[in-house]
């Protein structure tokens, strides 16, 4: 008997140390971009291209920073890209979370088949609303301006944000509801002041998905935006690659590693809320 639980525990042992093992290799296999992009970032143009490539520079430099920041208009680009998501990212959380109030809280004959019909949205390939779309902003004289990207956040806010407000709205009791009613609030007021600070860890997660989406989208503004003015940092990195193929490799890594930090430093503070929003939503649901 003894040996049983011996070999048992062994066994527990090894499938513990294996499960580690291969967790370290998977986060290795997805941080080693990130490491490629500092390590190149600091390296100067003729260390960047050696093979094989080494991950510690021989020699520093910060002169791809500098350079790089000066290589186009990247200061009007960063403004532009905070205007977009932050914009964006207020559109996306107050109306996600009001159409989520709505299937949450009010029953109709029909309110089961509009919610499988804004899940099924999120079985669409983009490219297939693509044109119609595009069609639209045209005829309302929105190409090259910065509205495309941010005024359909405001009108839904994403179906997958929905759901997961939803999901977290059903795990509040309605007696606090009924209490609310009772002391002669309204349905607004009930949403405004008592629901959404009682999911203020979903509404976080929410507003960092949608954040990260608005700040690294490079297609729609790829599609909508022409004039020089009016880019965002994604498309402005492209200026690094010229038409013959070849890049400034070094100028683009130091740059992209600007852009990257305020999404990575945001999603640390957030990430507290972040992980419980999914959790209990997971579980609730």
């Amino acid at each position: 008997m003894e040996a049983y639980y011996k070999s048992k525990k062994t066994s527990g042992r090894i499938k513990v140390s294996l499960s580690y093992v291969i967790l370290t290799i998977i986060a290795v296999v997805f941080i080693f971009p990130f490491i490629w992009m500092l390590s190149t970032a600091f390296k100067i143009p003729s260390e960047a291209y050696t093979l094989p490539p080494k991950i510690i520079p021989e020699t520093f430099t910060w002169d791809n920073f500098i350079q790089g920041w000066q290589y186009a208009d990247f200061t009007r680009y960063t403004w532009n890209t905070l205007i977009v998501t932050g914009l964006a990212t207020i559109g996306t959380v107050l109306s996600a979370s009001f159409v989520a109030y709505g299937f949450a809280r009010f029953k109709s004959r029909y309110s089961g088949l509009l919610f499988t019909v804004v899940l099924a949205t999120m079985m669409l390939p983009s490219q297939v609303t693509l044109v119609p779309t595009y069609l639209l902003f045209t005829k309302l004289g929105w190409l090259d301006t910065l509205m495309p990207l941010i005024v359909p956040s405001f009108f839904g806010g994403g179906a997958f944000n929905i759901f997961l407000l939803r999901q977290f709205f059903k795990t509040i009791p309605k007696d606090l509801d009924e209490a609310a009613y009772i002391d002669g609030a309204n349905a607004f007021q009930i949403y405004y002041k008592i629901l959404l600070p009682a999911i203020k860890p979903a509404l976080i997660t929410v507003g960092l998905m949608s954040i990260t989406f608005h700040w690294n989208d490079y297609m729609s503004p790829l599609i909508y935006l022409n004039s020089d003015q009016n880019f965002t940092l994604a498309i402005g990195l492209q200026f690094f690659q010229n038409s013959f193929g070849s890049s400034q490799i070094q100028m683009l890594m130091a740059v992209s590693l600007i852009t990257v930090i305020p999404v990575l430093i945001l999603f640390f503070i957030g990430q507290r809320y972040f992980i419980q929003g999914i959790t209990m939503t997971g579980i609730k649901g």
